[in-house]
């Protein structure tokens, strides 16, 4: 069974930062051939695609993730990365980790606010 388990959101104030973390486990699962991506969606909003990594650490962004996100990873840890800076409230979202073989984590809330 393979598992992604996001961690790392929570509340923050307009202007922070926040790292989440997802990690993935799974006997049949090879990580380091996966593309990983970070996708979130706000209340009432469509599904947005906001950083993808490929296995040799090729990054894409969303404009609105462009200059203040930074998807990472790390194949020796299973585990890809999303360091957010300079957030604000269009940020408030779930955001769940990908994985390209068709896996999602569960997701893990940022909150951006005063």
């Amino acid at each position: 069974q393979v598992q992604l388990v996001e961690s790392g959101g929570g509340l923050v104030q307009p202007g922070g930062s926040l790292r989440l973390s997802c990690a993935a486990s799974g006997l049949l699962f090879s990580f380091r051939v996966n593309n990983m991506a970070w996708y979130r969606q706000a209340p009432g909003k469509e599904r947005e695609l906001v950083a993808v990594i490929t296995p040799t650490s090729t990054a894409n962004y969303a404009d609105s993730a462009k200059g203040r996100f930074t998807i990472s990873r790390d194949n020796a840890k299973n585990t890809v990365y999303l360091q957010m800076n300079s957030l604000n409230n269009e940020d408030t979202a779930v955001y769940r980790c990908w994985a390209s073989e068709g896996y999602w984590g569960q997701g893990t809330q940022v909150t951006v606010s005063s």
